[in-house]
């Protein structure tokens, strides 16, 4: 359902280890906000919601709101450190645009 590239999964990695966090989990969610109108939230996770649902990806566990998981669906988590941008980018084969910045989507 959600995939996440090795560089994605190894830089998780490095970032659970330098804060401490005491499994590679990830929550990703998506919430209303940015210029076009929803937007992704990741973090660091330690315990399931009952209304989560349970993926597993380059050996990283993703928690997904049931709410959250229709948007979510087909979606890749990769990481650049390139001349475009640093950071986490969702490649999401639902979201029918994208802010200019990348942040927000709109389906």
């Amino acid at each position: 359902m959600l995939s996440v590239t090795p560089r994605a999964a190894d830089r998780i990695r490095e970032i659970q280890a330098a804060e401490n966090h005491p499994l590679p989990r990830i929550r990703i969610e998506v919430k209303a906000g940015g210029c076009s109108g929803l937007i992704y939230d990741l973090s660091f996770a330690t315990d399931q919601r009952p209304d989560e649902l349970l993926f597993t990806a380059e050996g990283i566990e993703i928690l997904v709101p049931k709410k959250s998981l229709l948007y979510l669906a087909g979606t890749e988590l990769d990481y650049s450190d390139g001349l475009e941008g640093k950071g986490f980018h969702f490649h999401n084969p639902n979201a029918a645009r994208t802010c200019a910045c990348g942040i927000s989507f709109a389906v």
